[in-house]
């Protein structure tokens, strides 16, 4: 499988969510649900964990990929994520890292590096 870097440096292709809606996996599919909702201290369903990616606009997205601002400054930027933006990082992604894997920012500081033109 490709890997795929959501807009925040997630890597979409190694998240729960995604892996369970390409591998139609129902028990990964709530296993997500429930880290998530303790996570994030939300009620998560497992039949809303379905998602094909932040960087797609058919298919299935997780709700919050709907209200994302960093998805959708990307989106009106058109840039796959934010690590082409010439405001990297901005206060809304930094806000952000807090609630990402740790290691969100390092992907897209690695990103950053071969960069040569930014948005």
């Amino acid at each position: 499988m490709e890997k795929m870097i959501a807009s925040c440096g997630i890597v979409c292709s190694e998240c729960g969510a995604f892996i369970a809606t390409k591998t139609s996996d129902e028990k990964l599919r709530e296993k997500t649900a429930k880290e998530w909702s303790e996570m994030f201290n939300a009620n998560i369903k497992p039949e809303e964990v379905y998602c094909d990616g932040c960087l797609q606009n058919d298919g299935y997205l997780f709700s919050h990929c709907h209200e994302c601002e960093i998805r959708k400054c990307c989106q009106e930027k058109q840039i796959d994520n934010c690590a082409y933006c010439k405001n990297y990082p901005c206060e809304s992604l930094q806000n952000f890292f807090k609630y990402l894997p740790p290691n969100a920012k390092e992907i897209l500081d690695d990103i950053r590096k071969s960069v040569k033109n930014f948005v």
